[in-house]
Formats: structure tokens, sequence, C-alpha cells
């Protein structure tokens, strides 16, 4: 990249594999969903969603999960037709571009059935249960209340829906057992008052991978499509069955600057880090406002020359020091620096990187700035 100092390539081959590796363990009746929302998991929105739709077996019918009515309708500027359902909070005012779009909402509480009841025109919704992560959705106890009212509001539910809080972890199946019991209970209910051909949706990759009787009508597949387990445990079950995730994302800088420095030196903000000899620094353009944590301070790694180098030193806002002193071949200005990704023999992930901070690679990617410009690759 000639024209940037920082950028993220996404490996659109490594993104349909994983879509595929998914895709192979649901019924053949089944939905997918791709979970695009928050950027696509910092991967990139648009990138992430046309990428798909030159998988064939995604194209047609293929879903796309999106956080909010924003998302959606940036979906559908891009010319993307595929349904398409908002999972998070949408604000009565984008009703009505809900709508016009054709795109589907959820809907939660009972206040925003009444918000959607006063409406002449009403988008499609699915309605989401709380069987027991206990953020968004009805209560198992609320159902014939809920079903009351939308009878009376003559409303016409497309799908209902659950969230399994711990499905990621293969030693403690109880709890996710315990809320598909509490979501089929609900749904016989619904069944038994006479609203039906629900799509009917509670995994995501972590119940695809563990817990086959939940993959009902539709699954969705967030992280996984990204190229990382939901728990290392899980990983390393589902590689010796056969399913091999890919990384999906990379994340390049360059080297901005090199210097010696002597020894006795300090490095960065407050003098946290000094160097116990003399030291060959490479200073890269990046820092916290990329999302590049600041608890990486002295103890990040990043790859130049194929060779892992360490941070020293704070983590700044925009620039980040790191110690080449034993890289070969003396990196200069220019050279390319991998974040996140490969580099000759060596690699380091994103899951690496949030182990070491005491975080999730969730949180890890989706904080990479937006602003970074997306190559696919």
């Amino acid at each position: 990249m000639k024209d940037v100092r920082t950028w993220i390539e996404i490996d659109a081959k490594a993104l349909r594999h994983n879509a595929e590796q998914f895709l192979k363990l649901i019924p053949p009746a089944a939905r997918f969903m791709a979970v695009v929302k928050s950027n696509a998991y910092g991967h990139g929105l648009v990138y992430v969603a046309k990428a798909l739709l030159a998988l064939r077996s995604f194209s047609e019918e293929g879903w796309f999960g999106v956080d909010s009515i924003v998302e959606a309708l940036r979906l559908r500027r891009e010319g993307i037709k595929n349904p398409i359902l908002v999972l998070g909070l949408t604000l009565p005012s984008r009703l009505t571009e809900a709508v016009t779009n054709g795109i589907a909402l959820t809907i939660s509480n009972f206040d925003a059935l009444e918000v959607l009841a006063a409406l002449k025109n009403r988008p499609p919704i699915h309605i989401k249960i709380d069987t027991g992560m206990h953020r968004q959705g009805f209560l198992p106890h609320q159902t014939r209340e809920l079903i009351k009212l939308l009878k009376l509001y003559k409303l016409f539910p497309h799908g209902v829906y659950t969230h399994f809080a711990s499905a990621k972890d293969p030693a403690d199946p109880a709890y996710t057992e315990l809320q598909l019991s509490r979501f089929q209970t609900v749904l016989a209910h619904f069944d038994r008052a006479g609203i039906k051909s629900l799509i009917r949706h509670a995994a995501s990759s972590g119940g695809v991978l563990l817990f086959p009787e939940s993959h009902l009508d539709m699954v969705r597949i967030g992280m996984g499509l990204y190229g990382y387990y939901p728990s290392e445990g899980l990983g390393i079950r589902d590689e010796e069955s056969g399913v091999m995730l890919k990384p999906v994302l990379t994340w390049k800088t360059i080297v901005g600057e090199v210097k010696e420095i002597p020894k006795g030196s300090y490095v960065g903000y407050d003098g946290t880090e000094r160097v116990e000899r003399a030291t060959r620094i490479a200073v890269l353009p990046i820092g916290y406002w990329h999302g590049y944590d600041r608890v990486l301070s002295s103890i990040g790694e990043v790859l130049i020359c194929g060779r892992r180098t360490k941070v020293l030193g704070r983590v700044s806002m925009d620039m980040t020091v790191v110690d080449v002193t034993d890289v070969n071949g003396k990196p200069k200005t220019g050279d390319e620096v991998v974040i996140i990704g490969e580099q000759g023999r060596e690699a380091i992930w994103a899951d690496e990187i949030a182990d070491k901070i005491g975080t999730s690679q969730y949180e890890l990617l989706t904080r990479i700035n937006p602003l970074i410009k997306r190559i696919a690759v």
C-alpha cells in the first residue's frame, strides 16, 4: 500500500471457506444468517457482505444480521437485496425506513410492540425471547400476554428467536440445554395459538458446533465466520472433528522511523520502560486511536521481517515503538509490519493478543478503528 500508513486486508477466500464449514453442519433446509453487525466484527460491513454473495450456497437465500437500521440501510444502498434482520434496538423514528426497505426488526418488549401496533404500514418482525441471557427479550412467563397482544394488534411475526449465554463452553452444556428447553416451551405456546410458519432460530457459532438440536430453521454465524472459535476449548475439539477455520483479517502498518538509542534510555510517556542495552527502535504510525490497545504497552508484539518484535514503553495515541535490535536485515523506513496476521513463519492472531491483555477476540477485533482502509485480497 502506497497511500496509507495502516490498512486491513480481508481474505475473501478464507471468509467463504469458514461459511462453508458451517453450511456443511446444518440441515439443508436451515437458513444461514451471516452476522455482520458492528462493522462485521471490525472486518468491514460491505466487504464481508459482498464477499459472501459470491458464495453460491449463500447468495440466494442467505440472511444478514446487523446491529442497527443504519447498518441495514448501508447494505441496501450497496444493492444487497438479501433478507436483513436488525438484532439491536430500532428507534420509533426509524421504523418507516425499515418498512420502505424491507428490513426485518427485532421486537423484544411490550413498549416496542405498542409503537409497532400504531403504524399503518409495518415492517417484518422477529420476536426475541429471553430464555436466560437476560438482555433483550420477552420472558417466558410473558408468552401468553405476548400472544394475546399480537392477535389484538393483528401483528404477524415472521420469526421468533433466542440467544444462548454460554453455548460456546463444551464443559458446561446444562445452561444451554435449559435455555433451549425454555425456548421450545415458548414455541409450543405459539403453535397452539395458531401462530405458525415462524422462522425459529437460537444457535450462533457455538450452538451450531455443540448443539445440533438447536439448529432449528436458521442459524446465526458471527465469530466463526471470521475464523475464530468462540472459545479455546471449542477450537481444540472441532479441529479434531474436521471443522477448520481460517482467520480472515490481517492488520498491517509500516515502519515510520528507525534509530539507535543508548543504553539506559527511557522510551515513551512517563518513562515506564528503560532499555538495558544500546537499542535499535522502530516507530510505527499506529496507536490506541487505531485500536491497538494501550494495555499492550511493554508487552505487545508485532512482526517485522518475519520476526516478533516487542513493544517498548507506552502505546501512544498514534504511535508505538518496538525493539528491532535483534531483527536480521536491519528494518528500514517503509518496511511492512504485521500487527495481526502472518509474516514468514510467524503468526500473531487476534485471540493471542486478546489473551495477553485479558479480553476476547470479539472486543479486540471490533475495536479496530472503522476508518482504517480495508481491502479485499
